[in-house]
């Protein structure tokens, strides 16, 4: 069942990269207590992700958090390193990037997909959400993977 706008987020554990390498970090330790903007996106690097969705949120980053937003996250289904990387080559400084190597969270949220036909296997929707406190207050999921329009920067701030 797909998560909905009232639902709390499911406990699941994520990998960030700390100053010693890889660490875990749990839903309750990233959205316990704050308001977060996370968007999720069907992989690091691809061309909508990379060129579409990630820069709207790192122009848009002053804007969003000047609305009470704790923190901007990223999610993708992609290892601790790939994001790491994503993160400096896109300038994404202060925005948080949480790998979900196994697709552990796309599939408890219900926002899991099948791109084994092009090669990818298991991947998230793209979409973005307001958690507050653990729970889903805005929820903008797209039609189309390869679009970022209602879960674009510049779309969420209408709603936020």
């Amino acid at each position: 069942m797909t998560i909905q706008v009232g639902d709390h987020l499911p406990q699941v554990t994520f990998r960030v990269s700390g100053p010693e390498g890889p660490q875990a970090k749990t839903t309750d330790d990233l959205f316990k207590g704050r308001r977060v903007v996370l968007i999720g996106v069907p992989g690091a690097f691809t061309p909508a992700c990379h060129r579409n969705h990630l820069p709207g949120y790192v122009a848009n980053r002053d804007a969003i958090l000047a609305r009470g937003i704790d923190a901007i996250a990223v999610t993708s289904v992609n290892d601790v390193f790939v994001l790491n990387a994503w993160q400096q080559q896109s300038g994404a400084e202060g925005i948080e990037f949480l790998a979900d190597g196994n697709a552990e969270f796309a599939k408890a949220i219900g926002l899991d997909m099948d791109g084994t036909g092009f090669g990818l296997g298991p991947r998230s929707q793209r979409y973005a959400m307001l958690v507050d406190d653990g729970v889903v207050r805005v929820l903008n999921v797209e039609d189309t993977p390869s679009k970022a329009e209602i879960s674009g920067a510049e779309a969420l701030l209408k709603v936020i």
